[in-house]
């Protein structure tokens, strides 16, 4: 490894070190902070299966395979990797209750009723400490998440297995997704470099099994379809983003990655089309009875009812960057490091301010300053940061965002092809993932 990037990887274990060491002499309110988890070391039917897939995508992966076949078993390896590490907790604990349980969404479908009353009341009910609120999960989201649940309960899916094996496919289609994003913006060879990082990112250990590895999936995907830069698939993204951000609300913040593609293609009239499909959700919804900034005002209000008004601000705003660490794992800080790289380079080269210029014919216009291919994927890599450095100052994610930035921190390993020795880092991504479900268990 190269002198920075050893040294960002003694930094990410130091400030994991001090996340932990400061974690048990202060009451921060996690149980083994930085992570909201429980000390269990323990072993199960998916600790085999784990390890061989990990073995496989490492050393045996060949990402030269036509793309539909690498595609294919990108996404069979990252379904079989997930339900692994959840099945190292046992089918019980680790699949078929974990979204059973009182402060999760299948618990308020019961409460649920008529679908349109529910909607339209939604945002009453958010506030604690009344005879109707909603449990945590449902109070700390919009609607869009209760109803895909609600929605496979009333198709005959119902209970916590299918609920499970539904976010571990969807959360899995971003080992498809995120290649294909970088493939569509011109940098085939980055894109399949990324495979093996996407197909190992340590924060599936969150997707099987929760919420976050839905919502995962669906801004995934909305990404990609953006990228491909054609009117016809931007339309879709902008549906899926608008109803992503009904999903949780602090996926707004995929407006980053949004404008990130746009930057890195430089293509902006796919923004544009992705920006009217969005609005089709905002407005069904609205419709409906449910306005977002209703129920986003009477979170807030909600968020500090509970434990995080005991959680000090001044730890989570930089444990949570610890925190993160186990998701996007050593690879993803490291890349971070080499995207800022490679961005900071094209910058200084692209200075002219023509590209920016949005009127007329300038928009999209080609130029000499285009970023290359490892510059595009520095872009999208960095935008995930700004959305991550939004969401943590805000003050409104004060631990568990191992769980709840998967959706911007599948982009930050993805940049690990910018790094030399990707198999030693591929080696530490699996570890990471293995340790953290084999030594903790993992309350959500």
């Amino acid at each position: 490894m190269r002198r920075p990037d050893l040294l960002v990887l003694a930094g990410t274990i130091a400030l994991v070190v001090a996340a932990v060491l400061v974690g048990q002499h202060v009451d921060v309110q996690a149980a083994t902070a930085p992570l909201y988890a429980l000390r269990d070391p323990h072993a199960g039917p998916g600790t085999i299966p784990a390890v061989v897939i990990a073995a496989l995508v490492i050393f045996a992966l060949p990402t030269s395979w036509p793309w539909g076949r690498l595609m294919a078993v990108s996404y069979a390896a990252a379904f079989g990797w997930t339900l692994s590490l959840a099945l190292v907790d046992g089918w019980h604990d680790g699949v078929a209750t974990r979204l059973t349980v009182d402060a999760e969404y299948l618990a308020a479908l019961p409460h649920t009723g008529d679908i349109p009353s529910m909607i339209r009341g939604y945002a009453d009910r958010i506030l604690d400490f009344q005879p109707d609120s909603w449990n945590t999960q449902a109070a700390g989201h919009p609607p869009g998440a209760l109803l895909v649940f609600a929605g496979l309960d009333r198709i005959g899916l119902a209970g916590g297995v299918p609920a499970a094996l539904v976010c571990i496919a969807v959360g899995s289609l971003a080992a498809v997704a995120v290649p294909a994003t970088l493939r569509s913006l011109g940098s085939p060879e980055v894109a399949r470099a990324a495979v093996p990082f996407v197909i190992l990112f340590p924060g599936a250990v969150w997707v099987g099994v929760s919420a976050d590895g839905l919502f995962l999936g669906v801004t995934s995907v909305a990404v990609a379809l953006l990228a491909t830069g054609r009117a016809v698939w931007a339309l879709p993204a902008g549906l899926l983003f608008g109803y992503a951000v009904f999903l949780s609300y602090g996926l707004v913040l995929m407006a980053f990655l949004a404008v990130a593609v746009a930057v890195a293609a430089r293509r902006w009239r796919p923004l544009l089309w992705a920006s009217a499909g969005a609005v089709l959700p905002i407005a069904a919804f609205a419709a409906a009875g449910f306005w977002w900034f209703d129920g986003y005002a009477a979170v807030r209000v909600r968020y500090y009812q509970g434990i995080a008004a005991q959680r000090p601000y001044w730890y989570w705003v930089w444990a949570n960057l610890a925190a993160l660490a186990f998701s996007a794992g050593p690879a993803g800080y490291a890349a971070v490091a080499a995207a800022a790289r490679h961005a900071t380079r094209w910058a200084r080269r692209a200075r002219s301010p023509h590209w920016i210029r949005v009127p007329g014919r300038i928009l999209g216009q080609d130029s000499t300053e285009n970023p290359d291919p490892a510059q595009k994927v520095a872009i999208l890599a960095l935008g995930a940061v700004a959305a991550i450095v939004v969401a943590d100052l805000s003050g409104l994610s004060k631990a568990e965002v191992e769980r709840i930035w998967l959706p911007f921190a599948i982009w930050l390993p993805a940049a690990a092809a910018l790094l030399p020795r990707r198999k030693a880092w591929l080696v530490a991504q699996a570890v990471t993932a293995l340790a953290v479900n084999h030594l903790l268990h993992t309350v959500w």
